[in-house]
């Protein structure tokens, strides 16, 4: 199969990090696959390993996902959205791909509506039409009203083939955040949660008995960073702080300049997860790829969800992994250098967990699925 992934993340990196995993999956089952991305290029995700076609890049004006920035932090205009639409419209006709799979869309990425909606309306014209899949999270940012619920499953019976749920339904069913109408039921498809392989342990014990802190690829998290690095003034072990994003080399200069001896401050690594096996205890967001690196490494974690603005997403996943041993969960309105202590504390004297290995070949199991649909109605 010739599959082309169409993804565009306009904060975090979790999307693209998501799409990539998957891509990977598919070429190693034989397929040909293109990832096609809109949002700010992110050079710790891309290995190189998976063609990827770089629109003119897009990012939300922080938790306003109406207000589109281009990658000079200006206002989107009209003439970079429509060079947007013409190169997804030009990538799709140049691929002809047997299998087109939207990232989010249409549950998400509503401002970008127009130029999905030319992509999913050139796909559904073409005689040898592709099967079209929606691929989501296993939560989704509730919509704001019944109308918002009932247009987005309107696009899902016209265009749509599939919508694949990469979560255990037996952990987490997307009418926890997402009213399921029955036609949309129909077409859900349960993957399992798509994580790459559990890794080792840093092979020369980086980030043995430390605190790990992280927020992502992206530029949230500057709350929970300062908030560490009033907490390490009490001493006690290292603190690791891993600085992702676009201003990432502003805020370690900015942060060093006042770091105690007992915190490592650092840009985000790409060996993150290799030191989340023998750390102390992970401090960080909820997003969908860290829950899923927490889980596999065992580590003792205090989650603080990311909630701004209408952001639900992360504290329900949060508050569902809160029901296993050694999680605790700190809300954004809750966080001090005392609270996040305290939370600590509380993790620090229970044994250790061991990693989860079971649930995770969502990728693998996507592509068995999107096969199986590809020639039913091929």
């Amino acid at each position: 199969m010739n599959v082309m992934i169409v993804v565009t993340h306009l904060l975090g990196t979790g999307h693209l990090a998501r799409a990539l995993n998957l891509a990977r999956a598919f070429q190693d089952a034989g397929h040909t696959v293109t990832v096609v991305s809109g949002g700010m290029p992110v050079p710790l995700l891309d290995r190189g390993d998976v063609p990827l076609v770089q629109l003119p890049a897009l990012r939300s004006d922080g938790v306003d996902f109406s207000r589109l920035l281009d990658a000079d932090g200006t206002l989107a205009d009209p003439a970079l959205l429509n060079a947007r639409k013409a190169r997804i419209l030009y990538e799709f006709d140049q691929l002809c791909p047997d299998v087109l799979i939207t990232e989010l869309f249409p549950f998400g990425r509503r401002t970008l509506r127009h130029e999905f909606s030319a992509l999913l309306e050139a796909a559904d014209a073409r005689a040898d039409r592709p099967l079209i899949c929606a691929s989501v999270r296993d939560i989704l940012a509730p919509p704001s009203s019944l109308g918002k619920a009932e247009k987005t499953h309107s696009i899902v019976d016209r265009f749509y083939d599939a919508v694949l749920v990469h979560a255990d339904p037996q952990v987490m069913q997307l009418d926890a955040s997402w009213p399921v109408s029955d036609s949309l039921r129909s077409k859900l498809h349960y993957t399992g949660f798509i994580a790459p392989t559990a890794a080792a342990s840093h092979s020369e014990q980086v980030g043995k008995d430390e605190i790990i802190v992280s927020a992502g690829g992206g530029d949230v998290g500057a709350h929970i960073f300062s908030t560490a690095l009033r907490a390490a003034l009490s001493g006690g072990r290292v603190w690791r702080l891993l600085i992702g994003g676009a201003q990432a080399d502003r805020r370690i200069a900015q942060w060093r300049a006042d770091a105690p001896a007992n915190i490592i401050i650092e840009a985000a690594r790409p060996d993150f997860r290799s030191l989340l096996p023998h750390a102390a205890a992970s401090v960080s967001m909820c997003g969908y790829n860290t829950a899923i690196d927490v889980l596999q490494a065992g580590c003792k974690s205090v989650f603080i969800p990311f909630d701004a603005g209408a952001e639900v997403e992360q504290t329900i996943r949060a508050n569902a992994l809160a029901q296993l041993p050694g999680i605790e969960v700190l809300p954004s309105a809750d966080l001090t250098p005392d609270s996040l202590l305290d939370a600590l504390s509380r993790l620090a004297p229970l044994p250790e967990r061991a990693g989860v290995r079971t649930g995770f070949d969502g990728a693998a199991e996507t592509v068995r699925r999107v096969a199986m649909l590809r020639t039913q109605t091929a």
